[in-house]
């Protein structure tokens, strides 16, 4: 643990506005409270978490399209080759539109996968992609295009829109307030990559003053989830810049990140070495580490090269993609610009299993299940 860094830590907690004043807010944790309850849980491993079936978040969760039996089918998958916790996305006009329909398919979903022995980690507002979500019928994949149906929330409109940040804020407290109490729950991770400018390769206009507004929105996310008293952690992950253990070069969106954190998490899809570093930044803050995004092959980030350094750092491990499918993120981010409509890519970029369960690299599930085996066989025999 690293004094300087924990005493920065409490000057960015200040800085970033400390806890709303709100009377049933609960406190944030203190590090030694994260490391106990970190200390109770199996080494996390898994994946983010769409079915095949599912372009994005609408399909997923909607109750036309929502899919219980492909979801059953894959997180039985999952339980196969050892993991254990999946980091699943939700979209605040899912709720607004059917809060309870809403509900109740997250409480099936939850069943599915504690039948499993699967947790979630739920991600409430998320910066990439498509800035303008649509609910209904999605549209159809983009021939030979990396995630090409994937929608940002609150979008762009909503998040410029101050006058209806009570309708996020309902959202909020709603769903983890409901949630709050439940076992079956990992933590929650509060805004996928709140600083992400959109991403799509130039395909999406770029949101106006974004990071500004996301800067003045972050901080109310995390103080409303904190109001609801959740036995689970809160988080949201830093993503990019070399320099995350010297606040002084963090922007203001990943000061309120790193300050308001109950649990540290980052991603990168980079080789081992930058892995390394970047997971030993974060330990320096003292607390629990989760890596919630990793593994792009053809960007040097394999399960060969980060996963072991994970285990060894006892950082838990969520790699992108699970099952290929209508996501399509076998292709890799350039297919924004090139689309691999007539080949396929040289290597998969994302993604575990086919469609029809078959593993993309049988060496890599073999890896996930020897480590989650032996690590996790460990931590029971204490």
């Amino acid at each position: 643990m690293i004094r300087g860094t924990l005493i920065a830590g409490a000057a960015l907690f200040a800085l970033a506005g400390g806890m709303a004043n709100d009377a049933a807010a609960r406190e944030m944790w203190t590090a030694a409270e994260a490391n106990a309850w970190y200390d109770d849980q199996p080494w996390m491993v898994g994946a983010n978490y769409n079915p095949r079936t599912a372009i994005n978040q609408f399909e997923m969760w909607q109750a036309d399209s929502f899919d219980p039996e492909t979801i059953d089918q894959e997180l039985g998958w999952a339980a196969d080759i050892g993991m254990n916790t999946m980091r699943v996305y939700l979209h605040n006009m899912l709720w607004e539109e059917d809060a309870e329909g809403l509900k109740q398919r997250m409480n099936q979903f939850l069943d599915i996968a504690e039948k499993h022995d699967i947790r979630i980690m739920f991600v409430l507002f998320d910066s990439c992609w498509d800035p303008n979500p649509v609910s209904g019928p999605q549209r159809p994949p983009i021939p030979g295009v990396h995630n090409s149906g994937w929608m940002q929330a609150p979008g762009a409109e909503r998040l410029a829109d101050r006058s209806r940040y009570d309708e996020l804020e309902a959202y909020v407290k709603d769903i983890v307030g409901t949630f709050a109490e439940d076992d079956r729950i990992a933590a929650w991770d509060v805004w996928n990559e709140p600083n992400n400018e959109g991403g799509g390769g130039g395909s999406y206009e770029p949101t106006p003053n974004k990071k500004e507004l996301v800067a003045g929105l972050l901080g109310q996310v995390f103080d409303w989830a904190y109001s609801v008293d959740p036995a689970q952690p809160l988080t949201s992950g830093v993503w990019i810049g070399e320099s995350w253990d010297q606040p002084e070069t963090l922007d203001a969106v990943e000061k309120i990140q790193i300050a308001r954190s109950e649990v540290m998490s980052f991603h990168d899809y980079n080789w081992p070495e930058q892995f390394e570093e970047r997971a030993d930044q974060m330990l320096s803050y003292g607390r629990p580490v989760l890596c919630t995004e990793y593994m792009a092959r053809g960007n040097g980030s394999t399960f060969d090269g980060s996963l072991p350094i994970g285990a060894e750092k006892n950082i838990g491990m969520i790699n992108w993609g699970f099952v290929d499918g209508k996501s399509q993120t076998r292709f890799p981010w350039d297919s924004w610009k090139k689309p691999y409509t007539y080949e396929e890519p040289t290597i998969w970029f994302h993604d575990v299993f086919h469609a029809d369960g078959t593993p993309y690299r049988q060496a890599e599930v073999d890896l996930i299940r020897r480590l989650t085996t032996e690590k996790n066989g460990a931590r029971a025999a204490r």
